[in-house]
């Protein structure tokens, strides 16, 4: 069975394109195969949220709002806050997104995004119980696709690690059962910072941050999600193909190494 997915000839002439320059070591925007577009972070756009970031991965454009509410717990976690990630793929990012529920992609999205948070403790979620098994505080992170040109995982799970080390949330106290806040603000209680790196297979090689014309030529895509201290807290596969144990030893070496240095630019970026 030939490795090369079936596309129609277009793509297939594409792919071929992608494909021979990858033999040479080159991609076509000229990028190393380990190597990230130009990115660009902002911080504190969205001036209701608790805390946002906006970032530029290449074309690829996400926003992230962070807010902070009172809630109810989970039963099997009665003293801990909740997390809540939510994905829209907002339809004027690209001609393949549609208005209305959230698709298996945005599904997926918002799921990695929060396993990567989650599986790494990024938010002491202890410290954010008000009265156990009765009232906590949720944290709403919300992605929003704005330009979709490749990598929608990284680029959401950059911007959403900005916007929680920028977010602030109101110093409370509880009288008669109600939260009461009170106008001092304080850090949300982060206490690790997860950062995604995805590879897409083409052809034989691996290639970091693929951009659209490359996801649609890929046999197989691997995300790695790694913590401060280097340590893999949650992993994607996608795509049809199946990668070898070699390339995904490689991948996850590439991805710690790039992980390193994607998540300095974000802590610079968020105590700017």
């Amino acid at each position: 069975m030939s490795s090369t997915p079936h596309l129609p000839p277009v793509a297939a002439i594409a792919q071929k394109t992608v494909v021979d320059m990858l033999t040479l070591g080159k991609r076509i925007d000229d990028r190393g195969l380990h190597d990230f577009r130009e990115m660009k972070l902002e911080i504190g756009l969205i001036e209701r949220a608790c805390g946002s970031a906006l970032i530029n991965l290449g074309k690829t454009k996400v926003m992230v709002g962070v807010k902070v509410e009172a809630g109810e717990p989970f039963p099997d976690t009665p003293d801990e806050g909740v997390l809540s990630v939510n994905a829209e793929l907002v339809p004027l990012a690209s001609p393949s997104f549609e208005p209305g529920p959230p698709n298996e992609n945005a599904i997926e999205l918002a799921r990695v995004v929060d396993r990567g948070i989650r599986e790494s403790k990024a938010i002491n979620l202890k410290e954010l119980c008000i009265q156990p098994r009765k009232k906590v505080f949720v944290v709403f992170v919300d992605v929003y696709v704005l330009d979709h040109d490749g990598n929608l995982i990284d680029a959401s799970s950059i911007a959403s690690l900005a916007a929680l080390l920028s977010a602030k949330m109101n110093e409370y106290e509880v009288q008669n059962g109600e939260v009461v806040y009170r106008a001092e603000l304080k850090n949300l209680p982060i206490q690790n910072h997860p950062v995604a790196v995805t590879l897409a297979k083409i052809g034989k090689s691996l290639v970091v941050d693929p951009s659209l014309d490359e996801e649609q030529v890929m046999s197989a895509r691997l995300t790695v999600i790694s913590d401060k201290d280097g340590r893999i807290c949650a992993m994607q596969k996608g795509g049809a193909e199946a990668l070898t144990i070699e390339e995904v030893k490689q991948g996850v070496a590439i991805a710690l190494s790039k992980g390193s240095e994607i998540r300095s630019r974000i802590i610079e970026a968020a105590q700017t």
